[in-house]
């Protein structure tokens, strides 16, 4: 069953990442968190922003030029739009550090567990059943994302997921494991674990060339329950 509660509800971590200690006869096969930088890129849009700014003073020198603004305030203007920029990417590095470290992610021999939070922890379980499908996406050469398709969403809000939620999902959430820098492995973790907990589900694919979007979960979605 999917569930979502918070810390206070659960009384704490008897393991690491999880809410509860695990049930006889399932077993902790992977855990892991967000990269930093990773997370700060594609969480948190951290290279629009330095393109936001760049285009903005670029615009703001240009007015001045034609203006017909001395080198001096010219000079100044960049200064303190390169201050600005700093500060504004430092602050969402900062938060993406402090997300990234409260978060664990956990692949058990059952599901897949999703703590975070840095003021309250929050923790999402989602056993396999209710996993439809699961998509592996690269961004480097070992970093990437896991997007789960799930058969139900379980009363999961998108702003109660997020930033572990695919972007503009609104209706239909799909929780994500997000910055991973070891996401093929990840990747072939959670699969294996699927296939060993209901192999009549899941028929797992020859290993395939590299790609951005790799489904790695193909045979679930027209089974899921």
């Amino acid at each position: 069953m999917i569930k979502l509660h918070d810390e206070e509800e659960g009384g704490g971590e008897p393991v690491r990442g999880l809410p509860q200690a695990l049930p006889e006869g399932e077993q902790l096969l992977w855990q892991g968190s967000p990269g930093t930088l990773a997370f700060a890129i594609h969480a948190f849009h951290i290279r629009f922003v330095l393109a936001y700014f760049v285009l903005a003073t670029s615009w703001r020198l240009a007015n001045l030029e034609t203006a017909g603004a001395t080198g001096l305030e010219m000079t100044r203007v960049a200064i303190n739009s390169g201050i600005g920029a700093a500060a504004g990417i430092g602050l969402l590095v900062l938060i993406a550090w402090a997300m990234a470290r409260a978060t664990v992610y956990s692949v058990t021999s059952r599901r897949v567990v999703l703590r975070y939070g840095v003021a309250i922890r929050k923790y999402v379980n989602l056993p396999f059943e209710q996993i439809a499908s699961a998509d592996m996406r690269r961004y480097g050469k070992d970093k990437g994302d896991i997007v789960l398709s799930l058969a139900s969403t379980g009363g999961l809000g998108y702003m109660r997921l997020w930033p572990h939620v695919r972007p503009l999902r609104i209706n239909h959430p799909q929780p994500m494991l997000r910055g991973l820098t070891d996401v093929e492995a990840v990747a072939h973790t959670l699969a294996t674990a699927i296939t060993a907990h209901g192999p009549n589900r899941f028929t797992q694919t020859s290993a395939a060339p590299p790609a951005r979007s790799t489904l790695i979960a193909p045979g679930l979605a027209a089974s899921a329950t």
